[in-house]
């Protein structure tokens, strides 16, 4: 029989590739990766400060992960630069600062930053599980309500705006979801492996998707299925959960590259 804290973790686990999923589809839409990659190095940033200020990790990276978001919108608007630039700008400049603050307080990369690195899921609590939960569902019920003004914004820029679509607001909102996200799956992925967990099962489902709103869906029940394959794997393999978990999202992706391939010569030989 499981142990409880294996059934926590498991719960967790699923709850935020539930979550996940979703969110990472707007990032593949928006040939926005890279983006993920300077949350990631902000939320290191966010680990570093909460460190610092003995204040809860969870806030300090939702924070910054925020914050980052925000300038990239703020950024856009009024330096003349390419966005794949501004994001290798924030990403490393955020991840340097983290460092040198670190180095600054005298902290060392001990087995507390790592758990926030790569992931500790097997030390959630009960309430861990029940915030995770409960955002979860808020976040996706949000996503749900700003839907349309992301599609329209990703179809067309330009002209989401021209027909009055709430593009801004809309945008801000999504940061801030993509924030809980990130500063959410810290617990279970960590900061260094939770872009995966956005980016993996949105682009399994990309390829055996015809809609969005069915690739959004899909996404999110392979984000289950690698957050609970990842566990058990974890648990039988004694392998780290975050990494394994991130290995089963990539076996799930490489089936997807074979099913949809598969799927169109059965429906030619129909």
């Amino acid at each position: 029989m499981l142990d409880d804290f294996f059934v926590r973790a498991l719960l967790v686990s699923v709850g935020i590739g539930a979550v996940a999923g979703p969110l990472g589809c707007f990032l593949l839409w928006r040939r926005m990766a890279y983006f993920g990659d300077t949350m990631a190095h902000s939320a290191l940033l966010g680990v570093a400060l909460g460190i610092i200020l003995g204040t809860s990790p969870i806030v300090s990276v939702f924070a910054i992960v925020f914050i980052a978001a925000l300038s990239l919108l703020f950024l856009q608007k009024v330096v003349h630069l390419a966005s794949d630039t501004l994001l290798g700008l924030l990403s490393h400049s955020a991840l340097a600062l983290g460092v040198v603050i670190l180095a600054l307080s005298g902290s060392t990369l001990g087995h507390g930053l790592l758990s926030y690195l790569f992931g500790d899921v097997l030390a959630v609590t009960r309430g861990d599980l029940i915030v995770v939960w409960a955002g979860g569902l808020v976040c996706l019920a949000v996503l749900a309500y700003i839907w349309r003004p992301l599609v329209a914004l990703t179809v067309h820029e330009d002209l989401a705006r021209a027909e009055d679509s709430p593009v801004e607001r809309s945008q801000i909102i999504y940061m801030i979801l993509i924030a809980g996200a990130v500063a959410a799956g810290m617990k279970v992925v960590g900061v260094l492996l939770i872009v995966a967990l956005l980016i993996i099962p949105a682009a399994a489902a990309q390829s055996l998707s015809r809609t969005p709103e069915q690739m959004a869906v899909l996404a999110a029940v392979i984000g289950m299925l690698a957050s609970s394959g990842g566990m058990y794997g974890s648990l039988v393999l004694d392998t780290p959960s975050g990494p394994t978990i991130v290995v089963m999202a990539l076996i799930l992706f490489l089936v997807s590259l074979v099913i949809r391939p598969l799927s169109r010569v059965l429906e030619s030989v129909q």
